[in-house]
């Protein structure tokens, strides 16, 4: 497997060669100084030109240039085919390595995520201007406001009806679109809340929470992984109830750090028509 060094050479060496490339930006985790590094970490490069066309869905010029890749995606021509001025090409190569190399026509607009600068032909005066480094503050959590918070825990229980009738209906698909995509987010902002309130609100808990595990408790955590079910409904009910006893918890933890209000009634209201339907 090419490490790290060998792979940015060869970025670095093709768009030195081309002049049509102005400049390269790093984005994404190896970006960061604060992602723990592994093997599996993608490239998020990005080159920046004047005229895109040349680039614009044209994987012969990446073979050539990068070598055969094992599978590639080209976001732009499933969602896009029109074009907005960026083209990507996402793909990974038979030593596991993969590349996500964009194409960016114009200037680099400072969103305030972490970026390197690897290359700038123009000195600064082009496509890629200085611009301050940024640490990765701006994925930090935030803490609640009382509306957010209030939103969050109403949303939370009420939509948790639907997942019972849906399992009452046998109507699995719904269930689980439910359980995993609406009402889990909820969840998860609860969570964060709680974090912050436990380490201080200067950390992010990483893209899709894949660091929960680092901040919360083995206790807390081994009850928020069992909050995940297969597809047998005795199983999913053990998820449902693992979950209203997990949110309980920690929003009334967060409500009594804020000195928030905690709506109990909207918990007994949840509860007692889960027991109404189920029996």
């Amino acid at each position: 497997m090419r490490n790290e060094q060998e792979m940015l050479d060869l970025i670095l060496s093709v768009a030195n060669a081309d002049e049509r490339i102005r400049a390269v930006s790093m984005e994404g985790s190896r970006a960061n100084s604060t992602v723990p590094k592994d093997q599996y970490q993608d490239y998020d490069i990005t080159f920046y030109v004047n005229d895109i066309k040349p680039f614009y869905d044209n994987p012969a010029w990446v073979i050539d240039k990068f070598g055969k890749y094992l599978i590639m995606q080209t976001p732009e021509t499933m969602r896009n085919p029109e074009g907005d001025g960026n083209f990507n090409y996402m793909m990974i190569y038979p030593d596991s390595n993969r590349l996500d190399l964009s194409f960016h026509l114009g200037a680099y607009v400072d969103n305030g995520e972490p970026s390197i600068t690897l290359l700038d032909k123009d000195n600064g005066s082009g496509l890629r201007p200085p611009f301050p480094l940024h640490d990765d503050t701006i994925y930090n959590i935030k803490p609640p406001s009382p509306l957010f918070y209030y939103s969050c825990c109403n949303e939370f229980w009420w939509c948790m009806n639907n997942v019972a009738k849906g399992i009452m209906r046998d109507e699995l698909p719904f269930v689980m679109s439910m359980l995993n995509e609406v009402v889990r987010p909820e969840l998860h902002d609860m969570i964060k809340w709680y974090i912050g309130t436990q380490h201080g609100f200067n950390l992010s808990t990483g893209k899709d929470n894949k660091y929960f595990k680092e901040y919360l408790t083995p206790e807390l955590y081994s009850q928020y992984a069992a909050t995940y079910s297969g597809s047998n409904y005795v199983d999913i009910w053990a998820s449902v109830f693992t979950m209203c006893k997990m949110f309980s918890k920690l929003a009334k933890a967060v409500a009594e750090h804020f000195e928030f209000t905690y709506n109990q009634d909207d918990e007994d209201g949840l509860r007692e028509y889960i027991r109404l339907i189920k029996g």
